[in-house]
């Protein structure tokens, strides 16, 4: 082989890009993110989006990042890598959107939306302008977006409320339609026997499932930014994107059943050592919500 073909058939290590909040806890946020990419064997780069003081439990105080702060990051990971995909947590606020949208665009870099803006605690992470500025900039710009319920019920506005697995295929369906994006929708929040999310790509509905994980409470902190990263880092290494699905929330399922405990009653979830891949399903349930 010449050296010239040498060159250009060379591997590098795979990396993405984590664009979210610190947790001063460590269970979600950019620490999750990073633990997971890590896990996965991709290489991490991030960008602070805000400092949060914060602990399972409560979120106590959040100081954002001016918008040329992060701009300035993520513009420096660009200069010397580039990442296929980059994930979004928390940013905050319009501002920051505004700014990562257009890095999005400026340097064509594939993206999965996790719309955080409330924690698990209940706690705002965001000011009233998130979800229309999500609406409007974020989202269409993605390739990916992983909302709960509540996420997917402020960024539908319309009055949707979703209180049965049907109503979770429908909303999944509209997000879809009105952003041209492919939706992960996570059922965590309505009590369902099993771990059902709802997905819609390219039309096509899909339904995720997994076996719920009996966990001490607090243990599922971080569940979203773990999903999330996990999605990018298995986009980043090139599975197809029900494999990916699969894999990312075999993941989550696996990090909440070998949870630690970090002190007396704490719990927090953990990269797992046992394989839950083949407790995960994802199968075609038709063109109409859910049906």
């Amino acid at each position: 082989m010449s050296k010239k073909n040498a060159k250009t058939s060379r591997q590098f290590y795979p990396l993405s890009l984590t664009v979210a909040g610190s947790d001063s806890g460590g269970g979600a946020g950019i620490e999750a993110d990073l633990r997971t990419f890590n896990a996965f064997g991709v290489y991490g780069c991030c960008v602070i989006t805000a400092v949060t003081s914060q602990n399972p439990r409560r979120v106590t105080r959040i100081d954002k990042m001016s918008p040329d702060a992060v701009g300035a990051q993520i513009d420096a990971v660009m200069e010397c890598f580039r990442p296929a995909y980059m994930k979004t947590g928390m940013l905050g606020g319009s501002d920051i959107m505004k700014v990562v949208a257009g890095a999005v665009a400026r340097y064509r870099v594939r993206l999965i939306c996790d719309p955080v803006m409330v924690a698990t605690s209940g706690s705002s992470l965001a000011g009233e302008d998130c979800a229309r500025a999500m609406r409007e900039l974020l989202l269409p710009a993605a390739d990916w977006i992983t909302p709960n319920i509540p996420e997917a019920e402020s960024l539908l506005d319309d009055g949707t409320r979703i209180s049965d697995e049907d109503g979770l295929f429908r909303a999944a369906e509209e997000l879809h339609r009105r952003f041209g994006v492919s939706v992960l929708l996570k059922g965590g929040h309505a009590g369902f026997s099993e771990a059902v999310d709802a997905v819609c790509r390219e039309g096509k509905l899909y339904r995720l499932t997994s076996p719920r994980a009996d966990v001490p409470p607090l243990t599922s902190h971080g569940t979203g930014c773990t999903l999330s990263a996990a999605l990018a880092a298995g986009f980043t290494l090139g599975a197809p994107w029900k494999q990916v699905l699969c894999q990312a929330k075999a993941f989550v399922l696996g990090s909440l059943a070998q949870n630690v405990e970090l002190a007396p009653g704490v719990f927090a979830m953990y990269p797992p050592t046992e394989e839950c891949f083949d407790q995960v399903k994802i199968e075609a349930v038709g063109n109409g919500a859910g049906k």
